[in-house]
Order: C-alpha cells, then sequence, then structure tokens
C-alpha cells in the first residue's frame, strides 16, 4: 500500500534471476493493466506499491505475455486480500444565496453528505456558503438551487479531493456494478 497521493510503486526484488530481466518490464506492464481494469466494480486502483521478489520460469514456454498475466493475476489477487476501498470526488462547493434561503440550502447541501465549512456575508442579506460535497451527490444540483431559491442563488464547484466512499455507498455501488 502506498500513501494517499504517491501513485503506482513497483519494485522489482528480484534475486540471481529467477525471472530473467527481459521479462520483467511485462510483470509491470500485466500489474499497470489490471490496476486500470479494476479489482471493485471496475474502478481504477490507484496508490499501490508491488514488489516482485520471486517466481520461475522456462527457457522455452516462457513469453513476455505469460509473465504480464502473471503480473496482472498477482496483482488482483493481492488486492482482494489488502481489503481495498473505494474513493470518491469531494468537491469544493461554494453557493451564493440570499438569506432568506440559507436554511434550505444548508438543509440541501447536508442532504447530500455535504460538510458545511463555512457561511459568510457578503453584502446585506447575501450569503456566501462553502460546503464540501461527494461529487455523485451534486448531478442536478444548480436545477434544483435554482428552483429551491426562486432562481435567485448561484453555485460553482472544483474538486477538492478524494475520500473513502460509505461502507453502505461502496455496497450499492458495487451491487449496480455486478449486473
Amino acid at each position: 500500500q502506498n500513501e494517499a497521493g504517491a501513485g503506482f510503486e513497483f519494485i522489482n526484488s528480484i534475486k540471481g534471476g529467477v525471472v530473467p530481466s527481459e521479462y520483467i518490464p511485462a510483470v509491470r506492464k500485466g500489474i499497470e493493466e489490471a490496476m486500470n481494469n479494476g479489482v471493485i466494480a471496475g474502478y481504477p486502483v490507484v496508490d499501490i506499491k508491488a514488489e516482485l521478489y520471486d517466481g520461475s520460469y522456462h527457457e522455452v514456454d516462457s513469453n513476455e505475455m505469460a509473465f504480464s498475466i502473471a503480473g496482472s493475476m498477482g496483482f488482483q489477487e493481492g488486492v482482494k486480500k489488502a481489503s481495498p476501498t473505494l474513493l470518491e470526488p469531494v468537491m469544493k462547493v461554494v453557493v451564493v444565496t440570499p438569506e432568506e434561503f440559507m436554511g434550505d440550502t444548508i438543509g440541501d447541501l447536508n442532504s447530500k453528505r455535504g460538510r458545511i465549512d463555512s457561511m459568510e456575508d457578503l453584502s446585506s442579506g447575501i450569503k456566501e456558503i462553502t460546503a464540501f460535497v461527494p461529487l455523485g451527490e451534486m448531478f442536478g444540483y444548480t436545477t434544483n438551487l435554482r428552483s429551491m431559491t426562486q432562481g435567485r442563488a448561484s453555485s460553482s464547484m472544483e474538486l477538492d479531493h478524494y475520500a473513502d466512499v460509505p461502507p453502505n455507498v461502496a455496497q450499492a455501488i458495487i451491487a449496480k456494478n455486478a449486473k
């Protein structure tokens, strides 16, 4: 396992040529392809450290494809044992709204698994709310916000970070993608 944001790290710890050096890149390629294809619900795997420390080969039957497949299969088996988690993008959402709609706006953000970060007075009767909300909860938000505020509020959002998906949401995503 690598720290969040560390990416993919491949460590070649092969000693004594048990796997010929020309096949090492094929093992790495197999792992990278498996990472892109994902293990949980088909989503890519990120922030992995993989170490190749043993193996074998046959002078006649060994080839790059066989080592690529072995890398992929080893990766998939290892990830399943590692208790992986799904990550979701979390957006920084800024809403500018008349004060009279602030309660409804905050309630709506909270209902979307949002976390209110700050509230500021911009001018008389106008408030700015900053919150962090999972992207999966934000589809159709602008339309709902305008409807809820009689068209008088506006919002913007940008990617802030990735966070673990709560277990109940992860189970629903996995079940949906298993079909």
